[in-house]
C-alpha cells in the first residue's frame, strides 16, 4: 500500500450491500489512487448474496470482504480513513466522531436488501443501485 493512497472508507448501517458494492467498485477502478474500505454503524456479519452476484456479472468479485464495525477504524487500534462516505442516512446519524480532520461525504442510496418481488425483481433492484453506486463514483472522482 501506497502512502499516496486516499484511504476511502464508505459506511452503511449494516454494511451487507451498498457498502459493499461501492468497496469492490472502488478498489477495482481506482486502485492506484485509493485504498478501498467499509463498515457498518450496525454491521449484520456477511456480504449479502445477491450483492455479490450483481457485482460478478460485471466481473468484480467481492465474495471475500467481511462485514465491519465502524469502530474497528477508531485509534488507537484502528488507522481513521481519510474520508468517509456514508451511503445512507441512518448510519451517518450513527457514525462515531473522529479524534482527526476526516471529510466527510453523503451519497444516498435505496437499499436494495429491503427489495420485494420475484427474485428476479429483487435481483434488478440490487442491479439498479450497484449501478448508480458506478455511476457516482464515475462522476465524483472520474473514470
Amino acid at each position: 500500500m501506497s502512502e499516496s493512497k486516499t484511504r476511502m472508507l464508505f459506511l452503511c448501517t449494516g454494511n451487507s450491500c451498498r457498502s459493499q458494492m461501492a468497496e469492490g467498485f472502488l478498489r477495482e477502478m481506482f486502485p492506484e489512487q485509493y485504498e478501498s474500505l467499509s463498515a457498518g454503524a450496525n454491521p449484520t456479519g456477511y456480504v449479502n448474496q445477491k450483492a455479490v452476484a450483481a457485482m460478478a456479472e460485471l466481473g468484480i468479485d467481492i465474495s471475500a470482504q467481511s462485514s465491519k464495525h465502524i469502530h474497528e477504524f477508531l485509534p488507537p487500534k484502528g488507522e481513521v480513513p481519510d474520508v468517509i462516505v456514508s451511503v445512507c442516512g441512518t448510519a451517518d446519524d450513527n457514525c462515531p466522531v473522529f479524534p482527526a480532520p476526516v471529510k466527510r461525504l453523503q451519497w444516498l442510496f435505496d437499499d436494495p436488501h429491503y427489495a420485494e418481488g420475484t427474485e428476479e425483481e429483487i435481483m434488478d433492484e440490487f442491479r439498479r443501485v450497484r449501478d448508480e453506486i458506478k455511476a457516482k463514483l464515475q462522476s465524483e472522482l472520474g473514470g
